[in-house]
């Protein structure tokens, strides 16, 4: 194995050199950056997840894309054996590799294994997925050369989403036991499930089996045809933005959320429900407009309540004694925080942003629900939260209706991608829900009123001066911002807001959100100003709007 490891590098430094001493950090969402920096990152990250299956006896993936970014972006995340994000403290070894020189890239390669006491006679298999953009192919490419030319086993599954490879992850992993580790068996599992808790009534009360689908002119478009072709008889689809124009671009879960308003590309047709995912189809929220023609969105938080009273629903009903919790960030709006807790009575905890804190925050729960507000997220059962659930559904001795409530939930749980948010397993959790509810779209929203929020960004010189704390809700550097954001919230009714360091860039988030659009407008803007003074602002400092 060490003429393999040194044909590796040797390969590294002729054919992927690593061109700039640019530094590049690997984060929640992996390595992501101008698609034109990432081929020497590329192929180390296909070295790593070589070392990584071989210190786990077990399958990783690979998967290229940069999500809701601009197409001329890319990037790349390992997948861990059970389905769930690279390992921690591995992300520092992703760092150290991509941005060693290639004059050193042998040793850190070889420190490593020897700190890590790798054996390199053990097998490897790698898994490696791409999104739809045109750098993705050849940084295919550069991970399968890596795993190769270092003796592992790849299958290049091509073009999926984030989710799917997340899926066929978990599924090898555990022979099957999750599920078929192909695209078959993927959408098998997912429209299996969802037309057993359809029934016959494709219509009830006023929901409405007609959906518009907004596919981010991503992969989300292609693979939602082929889930489609599954459920034709149960949901109409109509799907748009499937390629024909640019990723991502004034179309998409993120732009939908952040703009706040309809997609292009999209017919305007009152009062159906409409989604929008991103590029690699792990982030969905719904939308719809009214006949006045205004813009009403239900983002993750609409999402995260809905899905959790229902569940909460059947668990009740089905007398089973499971601790239900729903899991939010900062970003979540403060009613959907109050109704949850108040209302319907669910614990709720907040984490710092990132799918990671949620995802491991969600776990502690025998059912974990959790979503950003930009409508990443998805549900966690525990193992034995599953058992209870299958004991349940085939206890003769319970009541019928018990019984009956209890194979409802199992078969939810079926439909749930566990192992990350899925855009087209959320849809079809949410369809689900509406259609047992008989609700139409304006139903589910009437559920509570969201506060009227803003999101801005300001751009520093170095993000890192802006230090957190209390998850993400208070600034405890530089010295004096908190409490200029404290005096400048008691300005507003209800008002809320704080700001946390970007992950991928020098510019710093702002959140706020008030008891009008304009005073949350205003107090995002003050916000921000005072981030611009106080934590070495590049430009102009943002302008406040006239009250």
């Amino acid at each position: 194995m060490g003429e393999k490891l040194i044909s590796a590098v040797a390969i590294a430094a002729k054919t992927h050199p690593r061109k700039e001493n640019k530094s590049i950090q690997y984060g929640t969402a992996g390595f992501r950056t101008k698609a034109s920096d990432l081929d020497h990152v590329l192929y180390r990250m296909g070295l790593l997840a070589v070392l990584r299956s071989k210190v786990k006896e077990a399958t990783i993936g690979v998967m290229i894309t940069a999500s809701h970014n601009p197409e001329e972006d890319n990037g790349v995340k390992l997948i861990d054996p059970l389905g769930e994000m690279l390992e921690q403290s591995w992300e520092a070894h992703a760092s150290q590799i991509a941005n060693s020189s290639d004059e050193n890239l042998k040793g850190t390669l070889d420190e490593l294994i020897k700190t890590l006491n790798i054996d390199m006679a053990k097998d490897a298999y790698v898994f490696v997925g791409r999104d739809t953009r045109s750098s993705s192919p050849a940084l295919a490419d550069a991970v399968i050369e890596a795993v190769t030319a270092l003796g592992g086993l790849v299958q290049d599954f091509g073009i999926v989403t984030t989710p799917m490879l997340h899926y066929f992850v978990v599924c090898k992993n555990t022979n099957g036991e999750y599920g078929k580790p192909t695209p078959e068996g993927y959408f098998f599992k997912l429209s299996t499930a969802f037309k057993k808790l359809r029934g016959k009534n494709t219509s009830n009360g006023k929901y409405i089996p007609d959906i518009s689908f907004d596919g981010a002119n991503g992969v989300g478009a292609s693979k939602m045809k082929e889930l489609q072709a599954c459920i034709s008889e149960y949901l109409n689809v109509k799907i748009f933005n499937s390629g024909e124009g640019r990723l991502n671009h004034q179309c998409g879960a993120d732009f939908v959320k952040v703009q706040q308003k309809a997609p292009k590309g999209v017919p305007t047709r009152e009062n159906v429900r409409s989604v929008s995912v991103d590029g690699d189809a792990d982030r969905i929220v719904y939308y719809y407009i009214d006949k006045e023609q205004v813009f009403h969105l239900l983002d993750g938080d609409r999402i995260a309540t809905l899905l959790a009273s229902y569940f909460m629903e059947l668990v009740k009903a089905s007398c089973l004694k499971l601790n239900l919790g729903l899991v939010q960030t900062a970003y979540a709006n403060g009613s959907s925080t109050n109704y949850i807790a108040k209302t319907l009575k669910i614990p709720v905890a907040c984490v710092p942003t990132g799918v990671k804190h949620l995802h491991h925050k969600a776990q502690e729960f025998d059912i974990g629900v959790y979503f950003e507000a930009n409508g990443h997220g998805t549900v966690c059962v525990a193992k034995s939260a599953s058992e209870m659930i299958a004991q349940a559904a085939s206890d003769e001795k319970l009541e019928v209706n018990q019984r009956e409530s209890a194979q409802r939930l199992q078969t939810l749980v079926d439909l749930v991608n566990q192992t990350v948010g899925d855009a087209l397993s959320d849809m079809l959790l949410v369809e689900t829900v509406l259609h047992a509810r008989g609700w139409d779209i304006a139903d589910w929203l009437a559920t509570y009123s969201d506060l009227p929020n803003r999101q801005m960004k300001v751009t520093i010189q170095d993000r890192r001066v802006i230090q957190t704390t209390d998850a993400e809700r208070q600034c405890i550097s530089p010295p004096g911002l908190q409490e200029t954001i404290n005096e400048i919230v008691k300005m507003y009714e209800q008002g809320r807001a704080f700001v946390r360091p970007s992950g991928t860039e020098d510019v710093v988030r702002v959140y706020a959100e008030a008891t009008t659009q304009s005073n949350a407008d205003r107090l995002a803007a003050e916000v921000a100003r005072a981030v611009h003074e106080t934590a070495g602002g590049i430009g102009n400092p943002p302008p406040v709007p006239a009250l």
